[in-house]
């Protein structure tokens, strides 16, 4: 064993002496332990002769864990259903309402201003100041729109769905409404136990049916 070892010793020795290259390693030890191939995110590639993907895909028709798809489109109609069927299932709490505030700190402040007065640093250097909550149509504004706007994005707003749960968007709704109405928010929904999409059967349902 102490002659094997010797010798491949002295073999790799000789491999790495006289080269002609002065960047070459010389002879490379089993070189594919560290110059394996990159793969990049589900390319398809070829390896010993077998076409692959270097990340597997999902089976057809399988969603992600947690997603909930959301019935109502983002368009017009969509926007007056949602209004009329999306009620929020978080119960309002000072708990809720200070997680709402955390969260309209981070995503809403810049351009909705701190009282929602559309004062913001960032609101007011856009073509057209956001509306203030308190003001016109908007002060009463149904929860289920405000929370399809801030899925979607409306206006010069762009969408919040990637950024923010859902819960999290039910969350900031309930903060946007005291906002809304200062001395008396909106009322808490009846329903805490209810799915966090607000987003069922039936509401979903009733919706394809205006469509029909």
């Amino acid at each position: 064993m102490k002659k094997l070892i010797t010798g491949i010793s002295v073999l790799v020795l000789m491999g790495a002496c006289g080269k002609k290259d002065a960047n070459s390693p010389g002879v490379e030890y089993m070189p594919d332990m560290y110059r394996s191939p990159s793969f990049e995110t589900n390319m398809m590639t070829t390896l010993d002769g077998d076409t692959m993907s270097a990340n597997m895909m999902p089976p057809a028709g399988t969603i992600a864990r947690g997603y909930l798809p959301y019935p109502f489109a983002n368009d017009t109609g969509g926007y007056s259903a949602a209004g009329r069927l999306l009620k929020n299932p978080i119960l309002k709490s000072p708990e809720v309402l200070a997680e709402g505030e955390v969260l309209y700190g981070k995503f809403c402040v810049h351009c909705h201003g701190t009282a929602g007065g559309g004062d913001g640093k960032v609101g007011q250097k856009l073509p057209g100041a956001p509306p203030s909550y308190s003001s016109g149509a908007i002060k009463g504004l149904p929860e289920g729109k405000i929370f399809h706007s801030i899925t979607y994005g409306k206006g010069l707003m762009g969408s919040h769905r990637s950024l923010l749960s859902i819960e999290e968007r039910w969350k900031l709704v309930h903060y946007v409404q005291k906002l809304q109405n200062p001395e008396g928010a909106a009322p808490a929904a009846k329903d805490s136990t209810a799915a966090p999409a607000a987003e069922g059967a039936k509401a979903t349902e009733e919706h394809k049916g205006e469509h029909k």
